[in-house]
């Protein structure tokens, strides 16, 4: 069983190893979330399956199927037995690019149309029923899950990134050319109150996320650059490159305490930094593949890493953590 995190330090990170693997994917894993308050986690993937795992047991609790539409994107909502999912096929035909589906009795709750091409950003306000998507068609459209209507719409250039701050009071888009719009989420009307620019690199921005406290946030760049920037003024505090991998972007995610960066590369390995220092603490051979998903549980001592399978990354001592269970 995972453990509790209490605080982590430099030889906790370099601990991490593979504690539990799945390998009962056929394709790639296109994403992952975990439940922010219970132990769930939620997987979407090229074929057509959703999978709801108990994080703490290292178990599969539910396999469903989304053969009609297929799904890619996927988010939990408050609830823990209910997700959005966007569509991975007949965007053009029916434009039901997002749903909102019960996993309790895989029972579809809502249709969301208007996104013509595919949605690659997806992300669900910590504090109420708000959600947020960003899609090819270069526009992202807010969201509320009681509603099929569309409650705000942006065009912007380029791909479009999407994130709530973890208060829920701010946003942030990142469009073509390094800039980072932010919105108070309760005025976005308004226009953005804030435009960082990340300059020195042309790649755009295919993640955002942000730190715990607030303060900071991650870019991930297509071409597999990292950066750490001020979540107040934009200013960058550091930035890490690795190995691209072609027709594919990498995620990376920090740590709950946000002091660390865990990212993959497009050679296959895993990489932490140290955000205080500005130094590599560890390095892994994913043995799995090249790591396209990437995400810290929120409360606990593990981290999970999704190619063609999935693994549990935890602390590589003589405690509990060493004995899950693994699907192998």
């Amino acid at each position: 069983m995972a453990v509790v995190i209490t605080e982590l330090d430099d030889d906790i990170v370099r601990s991490m190893s593979i504690g539990a693997v799945f390998t009962d994917y056929v394709g790639k894993i296109s994403s992952f979330d975990f439940h922010r308050t219970e132990d769930l986690l939620v997987t979407a993937s090229e074929d057509d399956s959703i999978r709801l795992y108990d994080i703490a047991n290292a178990t599969v609790l539910k396999t469903t199927y989304n053969k009609k539409h297929g799904v890619d994107r996927v988010c939990f909502t408050h609830h823990p037995s209910s997700i959005i999912c966007s569509s991975r096929y007949n965007l053009d035909a029916t434009s039901e690019s997002l749903r909102y589906l019960s996993l309790y009795d895989n029972r579809c709750l809502r249709n969301f149309k208007g996104h013509k091409e595919r949605v690659v950003s997806l992300c669900v306000s910590p504090i109420n029923d708000s959600f947020m998507s960003g899609s090819l068609d270069h526009t992202v459209r807010l969201w509320d899950l009681r509603v099929n209507v569309c409650q705000g719409l942006l065009h912007l250039r380029g791909r479009p990134t999407v994130a709530y701050d973890q208060q829920g009071l701010v946003f942030a888009v990142a469009m073509e050319g390094g800039a980072i719009k932010l919105f108070d989420s309760r005025s976005y009307d308004k226009g953005p109150f804030d435009t960082f620019l990340v300059g020195g690199d042309t790649a755009e921005v295919c993640d955002i996320k942000f730190s715990n406290d607030g303060k900071s946030m991650l870019l991930t760049t297509t071409n597999n650059n990292n950066y750490v920037l001020d979540a107040y003024g934009g200013e960058k505090r550091c930035g890490f490159s690795l190995d691209p991998c072609p027709n594919s972007t990498i995620e990376a995610t920090f740590t709950p305490d946000g002091q660390f960066v865990i990212s993959g590369s497009g050679d296959g390995t895993l990489h932490a930094w140290s955000i205080n220092t500005r130094h590599e603490v560890a390095c892994w051979n994913s043995q799995v593949g090249v790591t396209a998903c990437v995400k810290w549980a929120p409360h606990r001592a593990m981290f999970v890493t999704a190619s063609s399978v999935l693994a549990f990354w935890i602390p590589d001592s003589n405690s509990e953590p060493a004995d899950m269970d693994s699907n192998t």
